[in-house]
């Protein structure tokens, strides 16, 4: 019900910020108060979400999950196999304004 209706009935005390679930709420508190409850074995970085501690895992495994259709190239993140792909399709999104 709560998401049909957009209700965000979590308030964060410290700004404007509401959640529509309390562990959304509970995870961004985080950012207040530094807490970062999420530390791998092999560095001692550690992080406020279990989601960027996985991905962050990926750097020390070198595991390039992203893997092009078109040629041998593999990436860690998909945004840098979507900005790839765009060499085989031509695509340029970006356009000069002094050209």
């Amino acid at each position: 019900k709560i998401i049909h209706t957009r209700e965000k009935p979590n308030q964060c005390s410290q700004c404007d910020k509401a959640f529509s679930h309390k562990h959304s709420l509970v995870s961004h508190q985080r950012v207040h108060t530094g807490e970062k409850p999420h530390q791998g074995n092999l560095c001692d970085n550690a992080f406020t979400q279990k989601v960027e501690l996985a991905s962050h895992k990926i750097i020390h495994t070198g595991e390039k999950a992203y893997q092009c259709s078109q040629c041998d190239k593999a990436f860690l993140e998909k945004l840098h196999l979507i900005l790839h792909q765009r060499k085989h399709i031509g695509e340029k999104p970006y356009h000069c304004s002094q050209c």
